[in-house]
């Protein structure tokens, strides 16, 4: 079939131009340097606040103010003292060791060290865990 016929292509030809250069392009130290050697109009505006971080920092000074007269000590609530000798006190019962505890209560190591240290952060789950492990009551009246 190659040979019957004239050849006809029904394709139209494609014009694939470039797009216009968008504003960051414009803004860009070629694209001004090439409209000013075209002799192109070129509008240029000096920002108040140029290179400065004045907008973000007015108001940071009634923040500071705000944040010096504040007395308050703010501070994480730390593992009572009550609670730390219960756990090391049924621990201890159990003849288990820091490490096996916190195997049992799936938790690492360390957060048993934490808790009976008094440096933990009380967590209720994690000490539901230790009283379920434990088989004695930690928290509230005995």
């Amino acid at each position: 079939m190659a040979g019957i016929g004239p050849l006809s292509q029904d394709w139209e030809p494609v014009v694939i131009r470039k797009k216009a250069p968008n504003a960051a392009a414009k803004k860009d130290e070629k694209a001004v340097n090439a409209a000013r050697r075209a002799g192109a109009e070129i509008e240029t505006i000096k920002k108040s606040a140029a290179g400065s971080n004045k907008s973000a920092s007015s108001s940071t000074s009634l923040n500071t103010r705000k944040l010096d007269e504040e007395t308050e000590n703010l501070s994480h609530d730390r593992v009572p003292t009550e609670l730390k000798k219960a756990i090391m006190h049924a621990r201890m019962e159990k003849k288990l060791t820091q490490s096996q505890l916190a195997q049992l209560i799936n938790e690492k190591p360390q957060v048993i060290q934490e808790y009976e240290s008094g440096k933990a952060i009380p967590n209720q789950q994690i000490i539901t865990k230790l009283e379920r492990a434990l088989g004695a009551k930690l928290r509230g009246k005995k």
